[in-house]
């Protein structure tokens, strides 16, 4: 193996976006990074994500070099229930080709979508909702702080979609006539203490076509505050269409509790083509989640929490209405 694949594998693992469990007071974003974490947005919650990059590519033995301008987009929504999230995913590119093989360079332009994916991502396992459950430790700081084995036990999600290549001739996507095929995600995902969140997405894309892709995304995002975050992530592609190992790593910073500007960096460590590019990017929540939400446990632990939900919702609803101006003083009468 590529000695310089192997460093970057090593490199994800070991360096320092920050994505929590479902809904949260703050806008919880897949960028800057490419993956999807295990988690949904949250119940009636509309989100926007955004990217706009430039890059440079060089192709060795074609010897043609390109400027790429591209923009990426999600549309996501938490819908129904907190383990389940719509999704729209794609971006559009252009690229200005100088091919060097004659006396005189010659370009060419020519811009398409490289994807657009609809799909849907259920959370299939979520390990901390039982730790919160049982709380803390109340005779053990040191046991609230320190990482346990436990924390390995990631949550886990699973994403299907459906690719709409919607042009002919795209030279962007394997399949040179309109096609619709689909797209299948296992995404893990472990908060570790500290602020650190670690991703992971194995992909299974376009099996249905004469060119199937496969490929991985591994992500470690560091929060070094509230409102900034640092990420590394390494991303491999194998198909008979496109291979490539790619290195991105940025920073995320949180402007209010539902606007997140990123800024971020991607090449690679090949030279068919080489590339690099940066990445200016956007995110933007409309929050509309009314009430306290909770993926409700099976058996009888699930009905005494709904229970005891139930009853300091009431209760809070009694003192609520006291409050209002009507005082009981204890004998049926009202002051």
């Amino acid at each position: 193996m590529n000695s310089r694949i192997v460093f970057l594998f090593l490199l994800t693992f070991l360096a320092t976006n920050t994505i929590s469990a479902q809904y949260t007071e703050i806008l919880n974003a897949n960028r800057p990074g490419s993956s999807q974490g295990a988690f949904s947005v949250g119940t009636n919650i509309l989100q926007f994500e955004a990217g706009f990059s430039y890059g440079q590519e060089e192709h060795r033995l074609l010897f043609t070099e390109a400027t790429t301008l591209n923009w990426d987009y999600s549309v996501r929504y938490g819908l129904l229930k907190e383990e389940l999230e719509v999704s729209l995913i794609g971006s559009f590119q252009s690229n200005n080709v100088t091919d060097t093989r004659g006396a005189n360079d010659f370009e060419r332009k020519f811009a398409n979508f490289r994807s657009n994916t609809l799909g849907a991502k259920y959370l299939l396992y979520d390990p901390y909702r039982n730790r919160e459950a049982k709380g803390p430790n109340l005779y053990s700081w040191k046991a609230n702080n320190r990482t346990q084995w436990s924390d390995l036990i990631p949550a886990v999600s699973v994403y299907v979609g459906a690719n709409f290549d919607i042009t002919e001739d795209n030279p962007f996507t394997p399949e040179a006539e309109k096609s619709i095929s689909p797209k299948f995600v296992l995404s893990t995902q472990n908060n570790f203490l500290g602020g650190f969140v670690f991703v992971t997405n194995i992909i299974v894309n376009r099996v249905t076509t004469d060119t199937p892709e496969y490929g991985y995304i591994v992500t470690l995002t560091h929060a070094t505050n509230r409102y900034f975050s640092i990420f590394i992530e390494n991303q491999g592609i194998k198909s008979d269409f496109y291979a490539d190992q790619l290195l991105r790593g940025g920073v995320a910073v949180l402007i209010n509790k539902d606007l997140q500007v990123d800024l971020s960096g991607t090449l690679n460590f090949k030279d068919t083509p080489s590339l690099w590019n940066a990445r200016l990017g956007v995110a933007y929540r409309f929050d509309m989640h009314r009430e306290d939400e909770f993926i409700e446990e099976k058996g009888k632990s699930g009905r005494e929490k709904r229970r005891r939900y139930k009853e300091q919702k009431k209760q809070k609803n009694e003192r609520n209405k006291r409050k209002d101006g009507f005082e009981d003083d204890g004998d049926g009468g009202q002051l």
